[in-house]
């Protein structure tokens, strides 16, 4: 425990920032609803964030390289926080879309930065540990935040006061905490046409993901608001299904270790389908209805991404789980910034269930090109499989986190 005690400040730094993300996500759907902007306007807030997530992953290395770990941190932060308060400041759509894109850019160089830093700090022997803890900083703080909102309202100034703090209070941590300085990462080698021709399927399916995914976070606030929901019950519609995706990934990672991992993901897609289509035809605005179908929707929504990833790495060559990893980030990227503008633009005309008839659109799609790779291609042996991890969409160095030292062929080993 004591060698994991220096990474106790970027943990805590890295739950606030977490959490004030997540929250400001929820917020801007509800308070954007509540300033008279449509579903389409929100839409393209989300398609802003994303793809100023993008570039941010893209530049934050270089950021690193110019002024270091802790001043590239203080500098995002700083943008970041100012950006909260901008939004409250001035309710108009087009500052609105500039401050996601500032956001999105920000938050990509934040997560960098932490990721960089716990990965150079953190030894072999810790990396299951405090990746675990990661992954439970991730789930308890961005389900924890949503909750801010009933307690301080959408409306007013206070809520947007608060993300403003969270934001603040994560330099606190990480400025004092630790005063070395890592060396910045190397910059991440992509080639996104090898990694496309590793593996297909996984590149398709994590696009698929990003657009349904993005298109989730970023509007199911407006479908729960417009079918009804109180705050309260729009908070929990969001955070049950984030909560579904944590509670299942690991067992059908399990699953997909055993058997083709292509066959683990038809299923998967399959029941997200039904569960989409369910959101369509069943719950109508029933509020317990909708917590349960969204919860089993996100059980098999918010695995795709690792099963997809997953799927990549077992066809890669020893060696390569950095760089076909950083490459899925980006093919998720490039699909979260059009699936919420494309979703929102559907609510524009059809309603808000046209949201799960979108997604559900897509995961057909996806289930299609998974029985086509399925008869164009063999299945890996079992004994050719790297074994499933669970991976965070927050940056493209998380791969370097997530690898191990025992990266080598064979079964249980990453490939």
């Amino acid at each position: 425990m004591s060698s994991m005690r220096p990474l106790i400040p970027l943990l805590i730094a890295a739950g606030i920032l977490l959490g004030g993300n997540g929250l400001q996500s929820t917020l801007i759907a509800l308070r954007g609803a509540q300033e008279g902007f449509s579903a389409s306007t929100i839409g393209l807030m989300g398609t802003f964030y994303f793809a100023g997530f993008l570039l941010g992953c893209l530049a934050v290395t270089r950021i690193m390289k110019a002024v270091g770990h802790v001043r590239a941190f203080s500098a995002l932060a700083a943008i970041a926080s100012a950006g909260t308060l901008l939004l409250v400041l001035v309710v108009d759509p087009v500052m609105w879309c500039a401050v996601r894109f500032a956001g999105g850019f920000c938050f990509a160089g934040l997560f960098t930065i932490m990721e960089a830093w716990l990965n150079s700090g953190v030894a072999n022997k810790d990396r299951a540990r405090v990746l675990a803890i990661y992954r439970m900083v991730d789930i308890g703080s961005v389900t924890g935040a949503q909750f801010l909102i009933p307690i301080f309202g959408a409306g007013g100034f206070a809520i947007f006061a608060i993300m403003s703090i969270m934001i603040t209070l994560s330099l606190v941590p990480v400025s004092l905490g630790d005063r070395s300085n890592p060396t910045p990462p190397e910059d991440v080698k992509l080639d996104l046409a090898r990694v496309w021709r590793i593996s297909p399927l996984g590149c398709f399916g994590c696009i698929a993901v990003g657009v349904t995914n993005s298109a989730f976070r970023t509007l199911s606030p407006v479908y729960a608001e417009q079918i009804g929901m109180s705050v309260t019950d729009v908070v929990t519609f969001v955070s049950v299904g984030i909560f579904g995706g944590a509670i299942i990934q690991y067992p059908l990672g399990y699953l997909s270790d055993r058997w083709d991992r292509r066959y683990v993901l038809l299923i998967t897609t399959c029941c997200a389908l039904l569960a989409s289509l369910a959101l369509v035809f069943w719950v109508r605005s029933d509020p317990t209805l909708n917590f349960v179908t969204v919860f089993i929707f996100g059980c098999f929504a918010m695995p795709l991404y690792s099963l997809s990833a997953a799927h990549s790495n077992d066809r890669a060559d020893k060696g390569e789980f950095v760089l076909i990893n950083a490459a899925l980030m980006l093919f998720y990227s490039f699909g979260a910034i059009g699936g919420p503008f494309a979703a929102s633009t559907a609510m524009q005309y059809f309603g808000p269930s046209a949201l799960f008839v979108f997604t559900a659109i897509v995961y057909a799609i996806f289930v299609v090109v998974i029985v086509y790779r399925m008869q164009a291609r063999s299945g890996v042996p079992a004994g050719k499989r790297s074994r499933f991890i669970g991976l965070l969409r927050t940056s493209t160095v998380f791969a370097r986190l997530a690898k191990r030292n025992d990266d080598s062929d064979g079964p249980g080993k990453h490939r």
